[in-house]
């Protein structure tokens, strides 16, 4: 438990149900989308660029650990429902996806915030199902459209244990860059940022 923090839901308990349902018979796929590009920590042995139908990536998800404090929140990215999301798929192999996993959990779930589930992943080499951090437009730490004021008063202020909510945007913006990702909105709040002087 991180310290301060109350978990909203226990993230063992979602990590069992998740071991459970992938059921160690096969290599897991984790979807990444955002941090998990430019950042991964776990070890896979295969990267396949994919997409998703029925989700996309958002701003929208307070962040009380990685990305800001409780009395600060920041936001980290997620995966709310509609539209379709571009990424890349990582292969675990089998014998060691439990610890990866494991490992995975501590980053992404301390406080039990995202909704683990199963999506449907497009790739060049034919469809797969993957991990993805996802999270319910019903869940509390869903703050739905973001004033672009509000926006930069978190931008300014907001951060964590990992950093600040801002670094983590530009960061991501790059990553997709590099890797031939458009995301128009990513990129308009990066702008948004650097007309405000809050990036070079």
């Amino acid at each position: 438990m991180i310290l301060g923090i109350t978990p909203q839901r226990d993230p063992q308990t979602l990590l069992d149900s998740t071991m459970k349902a992938w059921g160690g018979r096969r290599d897991l796929w984790v979807f990444g989308y955002a941090s998990l590009i430019w950042r991964p920590e776990f070890k896979a042995t295969e990267r396949r660029a994919a997409r998703v139908h029925g989700w996309h990536r958002a701003l929208q998800m307070r962040s009380r650990v990685n990305r800001g404090t409780p009395q600060c929140p920041g936001l980290v990215f997620a995966l709310i429902s509609g539209g379709s999301c571009r990424g890349f798929v990582y292969r675990v192999p089998r014998a060691n996806a439990a610890a990866e996993l494991e490992r995975l959990w501590l980053r992404e779930m301390p406080t039990g915030v995202y909704d683990p589930a199963w999506v449907r992943c497009r790739t060049m080499q034919g469809p797969l199902l993957a991990l993805a951090f996802t999270l319910n437009r019903a869940s509390p730490n869903h703050t739905g459209t973001i004033s672009d004021a509000h926006m930069l008063q978190i931008l300014r202020s907001a951060s964590g244990r990992y950093g600040s909510t801002l670094d983590y945007l530009l960061e991501t913006e790059t990553a997709l860059r590099e890797n031939g990702i458009r995301d128009r909105e990513i990129e308009r709040l990066a702008t948004l940022a650097r007309r405000n002087g809050l990036a070079g």
